[in-house]
């Protein structure tokens, strides 16, 4: 018997390898801005919603927002296009659809960006529903999302999982009152993931898998 019914997926270094993409255009982002990127720590920023990372380097609203237009911009041209799915997302997927566990993502990536690269990268046919923020302020947060996700009709009283890779996805899952599971071939370290004691700190899909279908 499976442990959940349910599973929330973080996108970025949970499913898709997109850091390549990700820190290309926040390069070009920041260089647009005037701000040498080279004395900015970029892979601070794999995972968190762009207003609160651009927000660290302007106080001023209408900046952030200009950052946030300038990324979006040259992410659709360029950097959703530098992804690749990790080893293991795949099979992990059809493994836990054959058992009957629906599939959701809960990503701080819009949910009209993120659509197209799971569409690209050939996993958007194994999700119940993509869910995302919104290109405006209304649902900026991981915590956001995953209420938004979690209010859905057929998740009520459901056991849900949230499986994520930075503490934003498990600081959302506590907000949220259910479990996280953490990877850790993501993009966060065990230092930082730890602290929330996570159910699982998978080392791989299989195992994250494994967990999930046997209770």
């Amino acid at each position: 018997m499976a442990r959940y019914d349910a599973v929330l997926f973080d996108v970025d270094g949970t499913l898709i390898h997109s850091s390549p993409g990700i820190l290309a255009t926040m390069e070009y982002t920041f260089r647009q801005m005037g701000i040498d990127p080279a004395g900015v720590d970029l892979t601070r920023y794999l995972g968190p919603p762009l207003r609160r990372s651009f927000g660290e380097h302007f106080s001023d609203e209408a900046m952030v927002e200009k950052m946030v237009d300038i990324y979006r911009t040259r992410y659709a041209e360029d950097g959703c296009h530098r992804c690749q799915v990790f080893d293991g997302v795949r099979p992990m997927l059809e493994q836990l659809r054959r058992a009957g566990i629906r599939l959701y993502t809960a990503t701080s990536k819009p949910t009209v960006v993120v659509t197209p690269i799971l569409e690209e990268q050939g996993l958007a046919q194994y999700f119940d529903f993509i869910g995302g923020a919104s290109e405006d302020k209304s649902v900026d947060t991981k915590t956001a999302v995953m209420r938004l996700v979690l209010a859905r009709p057929e998740l009520q009283g459901a056991r849900v999982l949230m499986v994520g890779d930075r503490s934003d996805d498990m600081k959302g899952a506590a907000d949220c009152g259910v479990p996280a599971a953490a990877v850790m071939y993501g993009y966060g370290s065990e230092q930082e993931l730890a602290p929330f004691a996570p159910v699982l700190m998978a080392k791989d899909c299989q195992q994250l898998a494994d967990y999930i279908l046997n209770d």
